[in-house]
């Protein structure tokens, strides 16, 4: 049996234990350490969105959790980010897997990436969505 990758990385609201969801993952996983990615975080509205881009020189900051049910966690992420056959289409994320950068070395992570063009949209300066957040 193919064993699912634990590995979940975080950049914006479910890093907020006021968030439903993000009180969810902070009661079944294990925060492990921050991470960032290259890519881009653009502000959304009411959350953010990352692009990854491999060539960027920008990076998109977070947190990774190991997951203690990946399957069943990921299914109820997916909801919250509305990807999925069941969402609407096309999704507003899509989930991929993508190595995150650490103080301990690369770990290849899941995150969901913004499905949606991001024509207009404001680039978040420095990609951490915590120390946007702060300052609005």
């Amino acid at each position: 049996m193919k064993q699912t990758n634990r590995h979940l990385f975080v950049y914006g609201t479910l890093l907020d234990s006021r968030n439903s969801y993000g009180a969810y993952l902070q009661q079944h996983c294990t925060l492990l350490r921050p991470g960032k990615f290259k890519g881009w975080l653009y502000d959304i509205g009411d959350f953010p969105g990352a692009i990854a881009d491999a060539h960027s020189e920008q990076y998109v900051h977070g947190s990774i959790y190991l997951m203690d049910e990946p399957k069943k966690i990921l299914e109820i992420i997916d909801d919250y980010e509305g990807f999925g056959d069941n969402q609407a289409q096309p999704n507003l994320f899509i989930r991929a897997q993508t190595i995150v950068e650490t103080s301990n070395g690369p770990v290849k992570c899941w995150i969901y990436v913004y499905n949606l063009p991001v024509h207009g949209l404001y680039l978040i300066p420095g990609g951490n969505y915590r120390e946007y957040k702060k300052h609005q």
